[in-house]
């Protein structure tokens, strides 16, 4: 019976529930795909402590975004996350992804996408920030879908 068990155990895994914030990367790339872009990476990690949720091509533009999902806004805007700090890990990763990738001859760009999908709703308000940032942290501006 053991043997049983752990096949239970494992089959169980790719059964379970989706977390808020896996569901919403995944609604964030639903979105990219839909405004044109290709999907290049998910989850690019680059150690000791840098990942990039998603990269995506614009055309010949190189996109990494940033996606930050929350229930409400109790605890702050999504977008807030994304704090100079963050900022800095997800440009020091970007240029190892895209030195890794012979990829550095490329315009970039970096975007947010902030994510609120209260329980009670079947579908995310979704707020896409192009050019959310560069590497001196500029402005943010918003399209809200």
């Amino acid at each position: 019976m053991p043997a049983f068990a752990s096949f239970f155990a494992w089959t169980k895994s790719f059964f379970r529930p989706l977390s808020l914030g896996e569901r919403g990367e995944r609604a964030a790339e639903k979105h990219l795909r839909r405004k044109g872009m290709k999907i290049l990476a998910r989850g690019f990690r680059e150690r000791p402590s840098g990942e990039i949720d998603l990269v995506a091509a614009d055309g010949r533009t190189v996109v990494f975004v940033e996606v930050k999902t929350r229930a409400d806004d109790s605890h702050g805007h999504p977008s807030e996350a994304v704090d100079a700090r963050k900022r800095r890990k997800i440009i020091w990763t970007a240029l190892k992804f895209l030195k890794r990738h012979h990829l550095t001859g490329y315009p970039v760009r970096f975007d947010v996408v902030a994510i609120t999908w209260p329980e009670s709703c079947r579908k995310p308000r979704i707020e896409h920030y192009p050019a959310a940032f560069e590497e001196q942290g500029a402005g943010i501006r918003a399209q809200v879908y």
